[in-house]
């Protein structure tokens, strides 16, 4: 069993908070999802999640136009540099105050950030020249009496414009000019949400928090404008010490260079009348709430965006309304709802033709292509946390379950959501699919278990016990023909036939809550439960009366049950922070896991004892063995997964799932600076400002309607490992977590010797002796190498060199094709390999078909994913043919 176990992708999780933008090409919309960034390609329906994480939630984001560059700026003020090529964060600097807007100039030399009442404008580092200081300060520029909250640069990057609380927008020059000074334009009554200049022009829109739109007019192009070529900077444009910074209205604090004190900065006050040439003026003011309905409350206008090719402007309001207006003749052009929440933000692509709009409450991303009145793209997350998480029989699907009570369907391969089912008034305690894969099922705290067909997306059966209960468990046989689900009022287990929809059988025992139920892969109906009264039963379902149960005896309270795959074992979690192993035929233990100490549990902000102490009462609360069944997987309520070997007992690697510092449970101790006589500071909660304060219920942590101050805490309430054996998914606080085997970190040979070497794999392929390539390069277990060398076989000979491949090189190959398939575009290459591997040597693997499962299984999951594909192009393209 191999452990390079890689985050490949988040799923579950399309949208947190912060700023919305797509990447130049237009073809894929970035979105911020906690502290990492997902992106959504458009093109090609794929999702994927950055191997980037930050200490906190990022909020304003910004992608240079080169398209290479991009910068990400958390909750606290800590800025990421990071490569789009390499993926890797280049360069941290903190601001050490929240930032609440990051923007490239349209040239791509600058960036400006906007903190407190200031604006900080820095060269884009390597955009001409590569220079020592990642983050080279060009101008600080005090702009406003209060916090500012937007920025927006002109087309020639020589004007910003710059939005604050104060109710005005404020236009300065990045360089002194000679007929323009920094003018502020008023005019509003609200706190300014965006500003936008036009193409190729000093015009001017400003939009506020209460509708009004502003339309500002220059007496002058762009092209007039002249800068002050030449002159010199005055005594008081000289960057000196941090009390200068000061004077001039910016914070006190050293911010980013070692050369301060040489690098011109420019402190503007307000301009002198005899500096100022250049005047705006106001042609139009517009009251965008008049073209809502609405039906009472406050609507504030939340997002806006604007296209300057199509003179398109997109706002976004707390009702989830938006509208799309044609500027300057302001012409409305759409008015929907996609939201019952507010729209947080909004964002054009660089065609204009796809408009996104992401709602943080809902967890929604939409995009929305305008012409056609269509949506590219829908999707949304779930209302409350995740609970649960299964995989298809084939891996190619993950179903997952919250406490929203909906059961959402994901695409593995591409992270999209295809179906949501939303049958159920309670949360879901768990999911699992029937070994066909055509079905799969859910249980839930309503008392029902539902059935959903996934040929025609319905519920068509819907199981419930004669009286009402709360299901707290789920199982299906491997026959997909019989129904468990355990209750945790009622301490029983029921047991329905699918076909049916009748109740079979109830079996009772248990004194407790029946916390876990599994199924063994016989045909004789194993199911083995775990409850909360220190006991474990074994269930043969189809024995005669009175011989088909047994009760073992826990050291404390059963949490979870899993069985492995070849039936021949199943693993017990306990309060105690134990996994106990049971033979099931003897009923006998055959071994035990003391894993209380590697759960490491952080210490939460309501703790009152420490984290060392809190650790006696960690326990891990899901199980899953990998596809081999040599190891398993075990996870709880902390922020690591732990894998361990089963036989040796032994830990082999832990997985640290966030280092997201806006969660709590993360750190192991609790700052003494916050400990006070009252109890820790973080509990305090701050006074909201009144419209954004929402309608308090007390106690209540998670719903539509809460407003205490809280942080989630970080856990993971499943984990499940893929029939392929290649990946594994882990329900988290952030999402479904995936993990991906990555064959790149790790250098396993395999019989290696002396004279296996690249140098000789490739001769022998020149020599046209495919057989001895392929063994020699599986030897080297190089995959490059071996997919250098498998597709130098001419078409014609692969049937030949498949016949003459011993049979340990077999099933190496067909892993290796397997794994290929899903990336490759000589599909029917591939496809030819495949056919002749089973063809050959067909027998040999059927008698190693256990073995060999994860493999198989891996081959069905992609020649089904590849075969889709083409069948929508063909099915697409088929009235085209003659």
């Amino acid at each position: 069993m191999k452990f390079a176990f890689k985050f490949s992708n988040l799923i579950g999780t399309v949208y947190r908070k912060g700023n919305l933008l797509f990447t130049p090409d237009g073809n894929t919309v970035v979105t911020p999802v906690g502290n990492r960034l997902s992106f959504f390609d458009l093109r090609n329906n794929k999702s994927e999640t950055l191997p980037i994480e930050s200490r906190y939630n990022f909020t304003a984001v910004d992608i240079a136009p080169s398209g290479y560059l991009f910068i990400a700026i958390n909750e606290t003020g800590e800025a990421l540099l990071c490569s789009l090529v390499s993926r890797t964060v280049l360069h941290r600097h903190h601001f050490r105050k929240p930032v609440a807007c990051v923007k490239f100039s349209p040239n791509g030399k600058y960036f400006a950030v906007t903190k407190d009442n200031a604006v900080f404008v820095y060269r884009t580092p390597g955009h001409t020249k590569r220079e020592y200081v990642p983050f080279a300060l060009e101008r600080v520029i005090t702009t406003a009496y209060d916090e500012t909250t937007c920025i927006e640069w002109s087309s020639d990057s020589r004007l910003l414009a710059v939005g604050s609380k104060d109710m005005s927008v404020k236009v300065l020059a990045l360089h002194r000019m000679t007929n323009f000074a920094m003018v502020t334009l008023g005019s509003h009554s609200d706190v300014i949400v965006n500003c936008f200049f036009e193409k190729d022009s000093a015009d001017l829109y400003t939009l506020s928090r209460n509708g009004q739109l502003c339309v500002w007019e220059a007496d002058c192009d762009l092209v007039d404008f002249v800068s002050a070529q030449g002159k010199k900077a005055s005594k008081e444009d000289k960057l000196g010490d941090e009390d200068d910074l000061a004077e001039g209205g910016v914070t006190a604090e050293r911010d980013v260079t070692a050369e301060d004190n040489v690098l011109p900065v420019e402190i503007d006050d307000e301009p002198k009348l005899n500096e100022s040439k250049v005047l705006f003026r106001r042609t139009a003011k517009h009251f965008m709430k008049d073209a809502l309905k609405m039906d009472g409350g406050a609507v504030s206008l939340v997002a806006a965006c604007y296209h300057r090719g199509n003179r398109l402007l997109a706002t976004g309001f707390s009702t989830g309304a938006f509208l799309l207006h044609e500027m300057p003749d302001y012409n409305l052009i759409h008015s929907l709802s996609v939201s019952e929440h507010e729209i947080d933000a909004a964002a054009f692509n660089s065609a204009g033709d796809w408009l996104a709009l992401a709602s943080s409450r809902r967890g929604q991303l939409v995009v929305w292509e305008w012409q056609s009145e269509s949506f590219a793209l829908k999707q949304q997350g779930h209302a409350n946390n995740m609970a649960c998480v299964a995989y298809s029989p084939d891996g190619a699907y993950i179903a997952t379950g919250g406490d929203d009570g909906r059961v959402k369907l994901w695409n593995a391969s591409d992270g999209f959501c295809f179906v949501t089912f939303s049958e159920h008034a309670a949360g879901i305690s768990g999911v699992a699919f029937v070994q066909s894969g055509r079905a799969v099922l859910s249980a839930s705290l309503d008392g029902t278990v539902r059935a959903f067909d996934l040929q025609r997306y319905r519920n068509f059966k819907t199981l419930a016990a004669p009286r009402a209960v709360q299901f707290a468990s789920l199982a299906v046989d491997p026959s997909g023909e019989v129904v468990c689900a355990g209750s945790q009022d009622t301490f029983e287990v029921f047991v329905w036939s699918l076909q049916t929809g009748r109740l079979l059988d109830v079996l009772a025992g248990h004194q407790s809550c029946v916390s876990g139920l599994s199924f063994g892969p016989g045909a004789e109906s194993v199911l083995v439960s775990s409850s909360w009264d220190k006991t474990c039963r074994i269930w043969n379902l189809f024995a005669e009366k009175g011989g088909g149960r047994e009760a073992l005896p826990l050291a404390a309270d059963g949490l979870a049950v899993q069985f492995r795959p070849d039936g021949q074992e199943f693993a017990v979690a306990t309060l105690d922070g134990a996994i106990v192993f049971f033979e099931p035929r003897s009923s006998t233990q055959v071994g035990s896991i003391e894993g209380r100490q590697d759960l490491a549990s952080g210490r939460r902000d309501m703790d009152l004892i420490t984290a060392k102490r809190l650790t006696r009462s960690q326990a891990f609360t899901t199980l899953c063995y990998t596809a081999d069944g040599e190891c398993i997987l075990a996870a709880g309520r902390s922020k690591f997964v732990c894998i361990y070997h089963v036989r040796e007992q032994l830990l082999l690697k832990k997985f640290e799932i966030s280092c997201n510092h806006s969660l709590d449970g993360i750190d192991d101790f609790i700052s003494r600076r916050k400990m006070t006589e009252f109890g820790n500071m973080a509990l305090v909660e701050e006074r909201e400002a009144a419209q954004e304060a929402a309608l308090s219920l007390p106690g209540v942590k998670k719903g539509d309607l809460s407003s205490r101050s809280f942080k989630p805490e970080v856990r993971v309430s499943g984990v499940c490992f893929s029939p392929t054996g290649r990946s594994w998914a882990a329900v988290t606080t952030e999402g479904v977590l995936v993990y991906s085997l990555d064959q790149s970190l790790v250098f396993d040979p395999f019989e290696l010797e002396q004279n296996v070497t690249p140098a000789t794999i490739r001769a022998a392929a020149k020599e046209k002796d495919y057989a001895r390539a392929i063994t020699t390069a599986f030897r080297l277990n190089e995959d490059a190498l071996t997919m250098e060398v498998v597709e130098s076989v001419p078409p014609e000979s692969v049937e030949l060199v498949a016949r003459s491949l011993p049979q340990v090189y077999v099933e190496k190959l067909l892993a290796f094709l397997g794994g290929r398939l899903e990336l490759t575009t000589h599909v029917q290459f591939y496809v030819e390999w495949i056919d002749s591997l089973l063809r050959q040597h067909g027998e040999a693997l059927k008698e190693r078909s256990g073995k060999e499962m994860a493999t198989l299984r891996t081959l069905l999951k992609n020649v089904t994913l590849r075969h889709a594909e083409l069948a929508k192009v063909c099915d697409h393209n088929k009235y085209l043919l003659r």
